[in-house]
């Protein structure tokens, strides 16, 4: 680590950590229906002059539909951006209103919502809040990571902030064919994830996938088996080593042998993989547009294996469902733009077999449009691009991760399908 990174993550965590601490406030409920409320404020990441929070709201008594959150800044805080609630400030003074989504809040249950703010003198916690006019009696906790990370990371807490959601005018549909599930969910599933290293769990430190902090948007209901191995394209994470260095005559990578690799032999046997009701969510098309092998993966070579995938799923009873590689971040001036391939092959499988399509790749750098990450100076180090990002302009950190892994499950819950159930 710099000297520059650990001056930087040493006066960030105690700025952060100086933020801790539970608050309590009392007050009467009001007659009538059973009220009351407790708030988990934290901050999930914090730099010079801005800040990211995460706000859970949890109904401590009767039904809620629809609600509204107050709280005061002390020190002059500014919200910037928000997500999951439609969030005004007027002076000090903040209020955070359902969208239509989450208006409903049932006994024990909780809502949740996330925004960026920027702050100047401190950043300190909001000392009260009010649920519907009632003041929050359950307590309020503010619990952010304190590691001395460059940035402080998000901790996984039991209900995560969805990341911010593109304007409905950026957000992807499915493919025309596709039937977004409506049968009731079962019970127990598993959300399988077959890509690269921007969805594996970890690909060295401080690299993590999105798929690493997918299952903090899910109940315990669903368990996250996250397969997706750094570097592969489709062919490689299927074939493994019995792809050669080799290109045939049609200049697509020569095979050794046509066994699949364990991870997916394992997926597919009826003991150990896929069972009815559960998803299998496939990203791939960032290393396979290498032009030599063995990663190079042709347009129609990417297709016809896709295809078998998404076969390969239904067969056993599993709701596949097609992403778009998530974007890097490239500037054209002030605007973060498109650089990924396969996009077109990856909607053209999802129109064939009738296959859902989350389009990551647009809802990502359409997310780093609302975030204003450009024009960025290259530096990873410092900052808000430094914060989502690792040491260049594809791999994410904890916090990056989280984002993105939101958008995925916004996307889920945006296009209704089955998995939608299973969301916090």
């Amino acid at each position: 680590m710099t000297m520059f990174r650990r001056r930087a993550a040493t006066a960030i965590a105690a700025a952060v950590a100086a933020l801790t601490g539970a608050l309590t406030f009392a007050a009467a409920p009001s007659a009538g229906a059973a009220t009351g409320c407790a708030v988990t404020y934290r901050i999930t990441n914090q730099w010079t002059g801005g800040f990211g929070a995460d706000v859970t709201v949890t109904n401590l008594g009767d039904t809620i539909n629809g609600w509204t959150l107050t709280w005061t800044f002390s020190t002059g805080q500014q919200v910037t951006q928000a997500w999951n609630a439609t969030v005004t400030q007027t002076g000090a003074n903040v209020t955070a209103k359902n969208v239509d989504y989450n208006r409903t809040i049932p006994g024990n249950g909780s809502a949740n919502f996330g925004f960026n703010g920027s702050w100047s003198s401190a950043n300190p916690v909001p000392t009260s809040f009010a649920l519907n006019g009632v003041t929050c009696t359950g307590g309020v906790t503010n619990s952010p990571s304190a590691s001395p990370t460059r940035f402080p990371s998000p901790s996984p807490s039991p209900s995560p902030s969805p990341s911010p959601s593109p304007s409905p005018s950026a957000t992807p549909s499915a493919s025309p064919s596709a039937t977004p599930s409506t049968t009731p969910a079962p019970s127990k599933i598993t959300v399988w994830l077959a890509g690269d290293s921007t969805v594996a769990n970890s690909s060295g430190d401080p690299i993590v996938g999105w798929g690493r902090e997918l299952g903090q948007y899910l109940t315990a209901n669903a368990t996250v088996t996250n397969n997706a191995v750094g570097g592969r394209s489709i062919q490689t994470w299927l074939y493994e080593s019995a792809v050669t260095s080799n290109m045939n005559s049609s200049g697509e990578c020569i095979l050794s042998s046509t066994a699949y690799a364990a991870r997916w032999q394992s997926m597919l046997d009826a003991s150990t993989g896929m069972k009815t009701g559960d998803y299998l969510f496939i990203q791939f098309g960032i290393n396979d547009g290498s032009p030599t092998c063995p990663r190079h993966v042709g347009s129609a070579r990417y297709r016809e294996l896709l295809t078998a995938m998404v076969r390969a799923a239904k067969q056993r009873g599993a709701n596949p469902v097609l992403v778009t590689p998530v974007a890097a971040l490239t500037c054209s001036g002030s605007t973060a733009t498109p650089n990924r391939g396969y996009l077109t092959e990856t909607f053209d499988v999802g129109s064939a077999t009738g296959t859902p399509v989350v389009d990551l790749h647009k809802l990502s750098y359409t997310l780093y449009n609302s975030l204003r990450f450009c024009p960025y100076s290259g530096d990873y180090t410092s900052g808000p691009v430094g914060a989502f990002f690792a040491n260049d302009h594809t791999h994410f950190e904890a916090y990056g991760a989280r984002q993105i892994a939101g958008l995925v499950a916004g996307a889920v819950r945006d296009q209704r399908l089955g998995l939608a159930a299973y969301l916090r």
